[in-house]
């Protein structure tokens, strides 16, 4: 072993290595038998491409550039694409980012090249799109596709801009034609709802094609907060009749809504001797999780749901002591309806309103992207879920009897994404020594397996972290919890005499948490001896409501304080340097590091990425319709405590900042605008008689969050070149970021 001081290890993983494997797969599907998934290129823009698994294992990016599949629907977007066989064609529709509209694309045979069957937006070969262009405000944007063949549409989430603030938006779900009529048409575009409820989810319909459930909810709720489950009923020409509420409210947040099929209503069906449905159980809408045969035939059985026509389609009725009720005397051919709720303090499973299974721990998240998923039906009556305290992993859940069993193996994150083909289970997992790679689990067997974007280790393992699960004790005795990892390499060690700089992270959100799997941002770091505590601060999710409401108007202050807490601790125990603290965040995670510098001495610098730091210009128009009311609850309505804001908005209190600092943000961002950077800058002024070292680095075409491989690059040198001059460190061979002082 070589003794260097903490923070000049030398490191194999550098800025370059860390960028080009950041992003994940996302949104997993199956199109016929072949799995196919969302993938990031961070060297070609920043672009998401389409990514299709052969049945020989071999994976092909059906998109090149400049293809971007990628939706902007509250800005966050969601499931951006569908696929089926159809035909025996393989026939796509996906979101492309550029313009948003809508594309349908027919891939050629094996035995044509990529050039010859794909060309960019501007040729006449390849994708066609479906949806128009509008140029008012944001434009239209589409996201959750979802293909009808057998009436030539794919049903859709349109979010509709009407006006040029941020807050003109309309939203309701819509029907696509898939001739293209619709391209240079917006009449064309069948409405299926009205836009009375200000955000919607995609439906999600029964296997006899005759009933939708939906989610809604309203300013000033986020999805966390409060949702309810729309369902209405399908009719023979294809519109939506007699929507009604069923489940949720403002005090509960619904997650997720899907049906069982009645083939799967639990195996007491078919141990009962009944006969499941003629088909199977398949679905009549092909979703990115769904196959299609050409369509099927309906069950002219099935009991009538209708309400007399007096509920609208807004599914405003009030209903909701109707709603517990209201499948009690569906027939046993009927689908069920499955939902994740925390009436309960925890994100659980509920079938018709029942609970199953009920745990505490949770079956649910944070609905940041529309589409996102925690469960899925099995055809037969068992249920795919992610699920956890804390952390997450993939198990099958016999409704019935209970019983929960998990995949085998090292997994211990599974993303909200799933996919479901009779027994075949598909999602995105990762652990701390691999990143995420899509896995299938075969529900029969209980094995899981890679089955593509398969970890590959870029250097040697022995250079990873090692990350400690931890429970700190903060104000009044509440626990928080928090991933540690300490400095770590094979080959090098400090003085003994020697302690540690920390830097603590602060998940953004803030209505989310860290989760625990390689990351190689944290190794670039660590492995050169500078340790990192991600902090699940007060109003994470993972942990039960009750945690997740300890930040009810208290955004600046718990998160600061739990934040603090955990970086003292580690000092205390001797864990860390006490004058060699950090913190660091992005967007709320941003906020949390720019309220710390500004009101406590806890840290030597900070990490500021594209943050929250203007309140008041958060909650009047300053950023997007979705978080536009978020500070209501975070903070408390503006009219009611407008001191308040001022008091918390570190855009107030730049001149208290005594420490260097680093500010990263993305010039095309909409959530966290440049300005109110610029305006912090401003104000920043100097204190005790000497400026005050910073930089900002603000870089074109990136948004809410970086996803270009040179901006990533750059951003993570400049940080450590940060923490270097802070601390009195040497790391060999990183360029110095110049501070304003």
């Amino acid at each position: 072993m070589q003794v260097l001081p903490y923070g000049s290890w030398p490191s194999p993983i550098d800025a370059t290595l860390a960028a080009t494997h950041d992003g994940r797969p996302e949104y997993v599907g199956f199109v016929g038998d072949e799995v196919w998934w969302t993938a990031p290129r961070p060297a070609e823009h920043g672009r998401r491409t389409l990514v299709r698994r052969r049945p020989d294992g071999t994976e092909e990016s059906l998109l090149p550039a400049p293809w971007n599949v990628r939706s902007r629907v509250v800005e966050y977007g969601g499931q951006p694409w569908a696929g089926a066989v159809h035909d025996g064609r393989l026939l796509v529709v996906f979101v492309h980012f550029a313009d948003q509209r809508v594309y349908v694309y027919e891939p050629r045979s094996e035995s044509e090249s990529e050039s010859e069957s794909v060309s960019g937006p501007e040729s006449g070969d390849g994708p066609r799109p479906l949806t128009p262009v509008s140029s008012v405000g944001g434009g239209l944007r589409w996201v959750e596709p979802q293909l009808l063949l057998e009436r030539g549409e794919v049903w859709c989430v349109l979010e509709e801009f009407t006006g040029e603030g941020p807050t003109d938006v309309r939203r309701l779900l819509a029907a696509v034609p898939l001739d293209g009529s619709a391209a240079d048409d917006r009449a064309a575009v069948r409405e299926l709802t009205d836009d009375r409820r200000r955000f919607v989810t995609g439906a999600r319909l029964s296997s006899d094609g005759r009933r939708a459930a939906w989610l809604a909810w309203d300013h000033p709720l986020m999805p966390w907060e409060g949702t309810e489950v729309v369902v209405a009923d399908v009719t023979g020409d294809g519109t939506l009749s007699g929507a009604r509420l069923v489940a949720g409210g403002p005090g509960e947040s619904i997650a997720q809504v899907d049906w069982m099929p009645s083939t799967g209503y639990g195996r007491q069906l078919l141990e009962d001797g009944r006969r499941p449905a003629a088909d199977g159980g398949r679905s009549a809408v092909v979703g990115a999780s769904s196959t299609i045969d050409g369509g099927r035939s309906t069950d002219d059985r099935r009991q009538s749901t209708d309400d007399g026509g007096q509920s609208t389609i807004d599914g405003r009725r009030s209903a909701r002591d109707e709603g517990q009720s209201a499948y009690d005397g569906r027939q046993s051919t009927e689908d069920c309806l499955l939902y994740t709720s925390d009436r309960s303090g925890w994100w659980n499973l509920y079938r018709d309103h029942q609970p199953v299974s009920p745990r505490e721990e949770e079956f649910g998240g944070a609905l940041w992207k529309l589409g996102q998923r925690w469960f899925a039906p099995l055809e037969s009556g068992l249920v795919a879920v992610v699920h956890g305290r804390g952390s997450t992993v993939l198990g099958v859940l016999d409704p019935e009897t209970g019983e929960l069993v998990d995949a085998a193996g090292p997994w211990t994150e599974f993303a909200p994404t799933l996919a479901v083909q009779g027994e075949r289970v598909v999602g995105v997992a990762a652990s701390p020594r691999s990143a995420y790679e899509v896995v299938e689990l075969d529900a029969r067997t209980g094995r899981a397996r890679v089955v593509g974007a398969a970890h590959d280790d870029a250097v040697d393992p022995a250079y990873y972290p090692e990350p400690r699960i931890r429970t700190f004790t903060g104000p009044d005795g509440r626990d928080i919890h928090a991933h540690v990892y300490p400095p770590h390499h094979p080959g090098q060690v400090a003085p003994g005499h020697e302690l540690p700089p920390y830097v603590v992270w602060a998940h953004g959100g803030p209505t989310d948490r860290a989760p625990l799997v390689l990351d190689l941002e944290i190794a670039y770091f660590t492995s050169r001896g500078i340790g990192v505590a991600e902090v699940d601060y007060g109003g994470s999710t993972g942990y039960g409501r009750e945690y997740r409401e300890r930040l009810r108007e208290q955004w600046g202050v718990v998160d600061v304080e739990d934040c603090a807490a955990v970086a003292l601790a580690l000092a205390d125990e001797g864990t860390a340097d006490r004058r060699r603290l950090a913190v660091r965040g992005g967007s709320a995670g941003g906020w949390t590091a720019a309220v710390s510098l500004a009101g406590t001495d806890v840290y030597a610098c900070g990490t500021i990425r594209y943050p929250v730091l203007d309140l008041v210009g958060w909650a009047t128009g300053g950023t997007h319709d979705f978080e536009s009311r978020y500070p209501d609850s975070l903070v408390g309505p503006l009219a009611q405590v407008p001191a308040r804001y001022a008091q918390r908005s570190p855009i107030e209190h730049a001149d208290r900042i005594t420490v260097p600092f680093l500010l990263l943000q993305g010039l095309d961002d909409v959530i966290c605008p440049p300005a109110q950077c610029e305006r912090f800058l401003a104000r920043l002024t100097r204190s005790a008689g000497r400026p005050v070292p910073h930089a900002y680095l603000a870089f074109e075409g990136e948004g809410h969050g970086f996803r270009r491989a040179a901006t990533m690059v750059r951003a993570l040198e400049a940080e450590l070149s940060l923490y270097a001059q802070a601390f009195g460190l040497c790391p060999p061979g990183i360029p110095r970021l110049e501070l304003v002082r």
